[in-house]
């Protein structure tokens, strides 16, 4: 290269090196973005088809069971997602209750269960007490604590009875339901259930 084409050439050189740099300084002031496999990241790291989990007591009788047609553990959070979660409550085996939904999420290592859309609370019929229904869009239940809640709108009813409130609290144990406001209900005493003739 002859002296008079490195003098022509080095302008443009040196315009390249100066847009190199510049480049370089802008992704340098970017914020940083999260990697590939970063911990940012909401991705599932498993997920498992037809689970079904039993919550065993000390003397080794199931309290609860819990299935889903799927799950998926995502591990930045520690939650996981269940698709059509079934959530049965075995402390009366005479009438036991089951939680249906389209979608629960478990956190805490399972202390909490979020169900929602759809949420349906079934206790079965016994003796002399007709099988009880109750719906609404949100219901936060703690397994351990054998207790659910929710602060949205809810219908119960049984053959007879149909109560709507907002807000419910429910002890599985005890079988106490606690309706917390807005509380309006209709009994029809032709429909409910006859005592069994002993």
């Amino acid at each position: 290269m002859t002296g008079d084409k490195v003098t022509a050439a080095l302008p443009l050189m040196l315009v390249g090196m100066v847009v190199a740099f510049t480049f370089w300084l802008d992704q340098l002031a970017q914020p940083a973005k999260p990697g590939i496999g970063g911990a940012s990241r909401h991705d599932p790291d498993y997920i498992v088809d037809g689970l079904t989990a039993i919550r065993m007591n000390e003397s080794g009788a199931a309290t609860y069971t819990l299935s889903a047609a799927k799950m998926e553990h995502y591990p930045d959070d520690n939650s996981t997602l269940l698709t059509t979660p079934k959530f049965v409550s075995l402390g009366d085996a005479k009438a036991p209750i089951t939680i249906t939904a389209n979608q629960g999420v478990v956190v805490s290592k399972g202390d909490h269960v979020y169900f929602q859309d759809d949420v349906r609370v079934t206790r079965s019929a016994f003796g002399d007490s007709s099988e009880l229904v109750m719906r609404t869009a949100f219901l936060h239940v703690m397994p351990d604590e054998r207790l659910a809640r929710t602060d949205r709108a809810v219908t119960i009813t049984d053959a007879a009875t149909t109560v709507t409130a907002v807000g419910l609290e429910l002890n599985s144990e005890t079988r106490v339901i606690k309706l917390l406001s807005n509380v309006r209900g209709t009994y029809d005493p032709n429909k409910a259930p006859r005592p069994a003739k002993r």
